[in-house]
């Protein structure tokens, strides 16, 4: 059983940063890419930023220049650092793995999620 378990969220005012965490825990041989998506009352759930085993990210537009992803060292963790936050940026963020190579085979996860309120 893999589980990805998010922290970090929480309320923040316009033009403040977070820091977004999850670590994924179970019997997990290797993780291909590690995201965060976004889902707003009312929206469809988004791709914020990604990120492969190699390092390679991806960012949408919407956010980029203002946020990073990173992965730890131990490639079961991944970061997103939210800087010049906005309140547009007001969603449950959700942490998602792809590519989980373990016993049973490869498969994809979702984290929990985690709320952002980004006030004006």
């Amino acid at each position: 059983q893999v589980q990805l378990v998010e922290s970090g969220g929480g309320l923040v005012q316009a033009g403040g940063s977070l820091r977004l965490s999850c670590a994924a825990s179970g019997s997990i041989f290797s993780i291909n890419t590690m995201g965060w998506y976004r889902q707003a009352p009312g929206k469809q759930r988004e791709l914020v930023a990604s990120i492969t085993g190699g390092g390679s990210t991806n960012y949408a537009d919407s956010v980029k220049g203002r946020f990073t992803i990173s992965r730890g060292d131990a490639k079961n963790l991944v970061y997103l650092q939210m800087n010049s936050l906005k309140p547009e940026d007001t969603a449950v963020y959700y942490c998602a793995a792809s590519g989980v190579w373990g016993p049973s085979g490869l498969y994809d996860y979702w984290g929990q999620g985690t709320q952002v309120t980004v006030s004006s």
